[in-house]
C-alpha cells in the first residue's frame, strides 16, 4: 500500500523547473545509478546511510521530494527521517524507475563541474549580460543545479578568473559552453546536459533568435530581447538583473509549456444567443 507521504510522477513534473519546485535528493545506490546514470531536474544524490548527518542541510526547505530505484525502502525511509527533522518531505512514488517509464524529463551530470566552497558549481562569464548569460544561469539554476554561483567580471579577465578561482567560462570565445555555430551557449547546455523537452526546445528557438540577431525566426523573440534590455538598464549590479532575469525566464518557460496555443483579444466575444438581443 502506497504511502500518504508520496508524490506521484504527474505531480513532481508539473513542478519541474518551477521556482517553487521541491529540492529533490536521489537516494539510489550505485549499482541503480550506473544502470541509469540519469537524474532528476536539478537533484543532489545523498547517501541514504547518512540521512542524519545532511538532513539538516534541508531545514527551511518549503518541500522536499527523495527518489530511490522504485520508491521503495529507501526513500520512504529517507523521507520519514527528514520528516522527523521538521522538513516538509514526500517520496517520489514508483521512484526513478517509474519517472523514467513515464519519460520524465531527466539530466545527464556528467559535464556538470565540480561543486566550489559553497556547495554548488562555479561559472564565471563577462560582466553586463543580456541574452545568454541570463537565460543559461536560469536553466542551471533550475534543473542543473539550484546551488550554482554566477560570477560576472570584465571580459578581458573571463579566463583568468576562471583559472584563480576553480569557475567555469561560459558565453566567451574559445571555450567548451559557448556558441557553436548557429547555435548559442543555451543550445549548448541543452544538449550536453541532454536535457530533451519540448518546452526547452521551444524556449532554446527563442533565446537562439534573440541572442542572434534572427528575431524573424520566432515571433517572441523580439518581445525577449526588449524586456532583457530593459532589464538591462535598470540594474547597475548584475547579480540583480539575474534576479530579475530569471523571473522573466520562469514566465516564457511556463509560455513555452503550458500556454503556447492560448490567444487574447478585444473586445470579449459575446455568447451567440446574446449578441442577436
Amino acid at each position: 500500500m502506497s504511502s500518504n507521504e508520496q508524490i506521484t510522477v504527474a505531480q513532481l513534473s508539473r513542478l519541474v523547473g518551477l521556482p517553487d519546485a521541491p529540492a529533490i535528493i536521489d537516494v539510489r545506490i550505485d549499482e541503480d545509478v550506473a544502470a541509469d546514470p540519469t537524474f532528476l531536474p536539478a537533484s543532489v544524490r545523498h547517501d541514504y546511510r547518512a540521512v542524519a548527518d545532511w538532513a539538516a542541510d534541508y531545514a527551511g526547505q518549503r518541500r522536499v521530494a527523495v527518489v530511490c530505484h522504485q520508491g521503495l525502502k529507501l526513500s520512504e525511509g529517507v523521507a520519514a527521517w527528514l520528516r522527523h527533522r521538521g522538513i516538509a518531505a514526500e517520496s517520489l512514488e514508483g521512484g526513478h524507475q517509474a519517472w523514467r517509464q513515464a519519460g520524465g524529463l531527466t539530466f545527464s551530470p556528467e559535464r556538470l563541474p565540480p561543486p566550489g566552497p559553497s556547495g554548488g558549481s562555479v561559472w564565471v562569464t563577462r560582466a553586463r549580460p543580456k541574452i545568454d548569460r541570463i537565460a543559461c544561469p536560469w536553466l542551471i539554476r533550475r534543473f542543473i543545479d539550484r546551488q550554482a554561483v554566477f560570477l560576472f567580471v570584465a571580459a578581458s579577465e573571463v579566463e583568468a578568473v576562471a583559472d584563480r578561482f576553480g569557475a567555469t567560462p561560459f558565453d566567451i570565445d574559445g571555450v567548451f559552453w559557448s556558441h557553436r555555430g548557429p547555435l548559442c551557449t543555451f543550445d549548448t547546455m541543452i544538449a550536453e546536459f541532454r536535457l530533451a523537452s519540448p518546452a526547452l526546445d521551444r524556449l532554446a528557438r527563442i533565446v537562439r533568435a534573440a541572442d542572434t540577431a534572427t528575431l524573424e525566426a520566432e515571433p517572441q523573440a523580439a518581445g525577449l530581447l526588449a524586456a532583457s534590455l530593459g532589464l538591462s538598464r535598470m540594474y547597475k549590479h548584475d547579480l540583480e538583473q539575474l534576479e530579475a532575469g530569471m523571473l522573466l525566464y520562469d514566465a516564457f518557460y511556463r509560455w513555452c509549456r503550458d500556454a503556447g496555443e492560448e490567444t487574447h483579444n478585444w473586445p470579449v466575444p459575446k455568447p451567440a444567443g446574446e449578441a442577436k438581443r
